[in-house]
C-alpha cells in the first residue's frame, strides 16, 4: 500500500465523522429553534389570555370593543366570500367524484350521507382555516411586522401601553370568533353546493338528499367541527401575531414573517386536526 493510499484511508473516517457531526448539529439547531419558537408562541398565548381576563374582570378597564369589532370585520366578514367560494367548489367536487363509485353499488343516494359527515367534521373547518390563513393570517403578520419595523411598537411601550393587550388580544379573539363562524358557513355552503349538483346533475330527489343528510349527520358532528374551527382560529391568530412581533431586518423581515406565518399555520392546523381526530376516534365520537 502506498503512502497516498494510507493517507486517504486514514482521512476518510475523519471526513465522515465531521460530516456526521455537521448534520447532527444542523438537525439539533433546527429542532431546538422550533421548540424555542413554539415556547414563545405558547407564552404569548398565555399572556394574551391573562390580558383578556384582566380586561373582562376590571370594569374600569377599557376593553377595546371598537378595535375588536374592526378586526372581526377585517378578518371574518371580508373572508366570507372567498371561504364560501372555495367551500362551494369542494362540495361540487365531492358530489361529482363520489357518484361513479357509488353507482357501482347502486347507492348514489349515499352521496348526501358521506358529504354531510365529511364536511361537518372535517372539510368545513379545515378549508375555512386554510383560506383564513392566507387571507387574514398573512395580513396580520405583515401589519404587526411593519409596526415593529417602523418602531410603532416601541412607541406603545414608551407610553406604557402593552403591545400584547392592544395588538395581540384583539386579533387573536377576532380570529377565534371569525374562524368559529367561518367553519359553520363553509360546511353549510359545501352541503348546499353538493345538494344543488346532486339534484340538477345526478338526479337525486331533494327530499331524499335532505332526509339522508339529517339521518346521517348528528349534533356531535357539528360540535366537533366547531371545536376544531375554534382551535384553528386560535392557532392562526397567535402564530401571525408572534411572527409579526419577532420581525427584524426591515421589509425583507416582514416578507419572511408573512411566509413563515402561512407555512407554520397550515402545518399547525393539520397537526391539530390529526390530534383531534385521534382523540375523537379514541372516544368513539367519529
Amino acid at each position: 500500500m502506498t503512502l497516498h493510499e494510507t493517507d486517504t484511508t486514514t482521512h476518510r473516517p475523519a471526513r465522515l465523522t465531521r460530516a456526521a457531526i455537521a448534520t447532527l448539529d444542523a438537525v439539533g439547531s433546527r429542532v431546538l429553534g422550533t421548540l424555542s419558537h413554539v415556547g414563545d408562541l405558547l407564552l404569548l398565548f398565555v399572556n394574551a389570555i391573562v390580558w383578556f381576563v384582566k380586561s373582562v374582570a376590571d370594569r374600569k378597564s377599557k376593553r377595546g370593543n371598537a378595535a375588536l369589532v374592526v378586526q372581526i370585520v377585517r378578518v371574518g366578514v371580508r373572508s366570507i366570500f372567498i371561504v364560501s367560494l372555495v367551500s362551494g367548489c369542494v362540495g361540487l367536487i365531492l358530489a361529482l367524484q363520489l357518484a361513479p363509485p357509488l353507482d357501482g353499488f347502486g347507492q348514489r343516494d349515499l352521496i348526501a350521507n358521506i358529504v354531510g359527515v365529511a364536511v361537518l367534521r372535517e372539510l368545513g373547518p379545515l378549508i375555512g382555516a386554510i383560506v383564513l390563513t392566507g387571507f387574514a393570517g398573512a395580513s396580520i403578520a405583515a401589519e404587526i411586522g411593519t409596526m415593529v419595523v417602523s418602531e410603532e411598537v416601541e412607541a406603545l411601550e414608551a407610553h406604557a401601553l402593552n403591545p400584547i393587550r392592544f395588538l395581540v388580544v384583539p386579533r387573536v379573539i377576532a380570529t377565534i370568533v371569525s374562524m368559529s363562524a367561518l367553519g359553520v358557513i363553509a360546511s353549510l355552503v359545501s352541503i348546499l353546493a353538493s345538494l344543488t349538483v346532486s339534484v340538477l346533475v345526478l338526479d337525486i330527489p331533494v327530499s331524499t338528499y335532505i332526509d339522508n343528510t339529517l339521518n346521517q349527520a348528528k349534533l356531535v358532528d357539528f360540535l366537533t367541527g366547531t371545536m376544531k374551527a375554534t382551535v384553528f382560529g386560535a392557532l392562526i391568530g397567535i402564530i401571525a401575531c408572534g411572527n409579526g412581533l419577532k420581525v427584524t431586518g426591515g421589509a425583507a423581515g416582514v416578507g419572511n414573517a408573512t411566509t413563515s406565518t402561512v407555512v407554520q399555520s397550515v402545518v399547525a392546523i393539520v397537526i391539530a386536526d390529526l390530534v383531534f381526530t385521534a382523540i375523537f376516534y379514541a372516544l368513539k365520537l367519529v
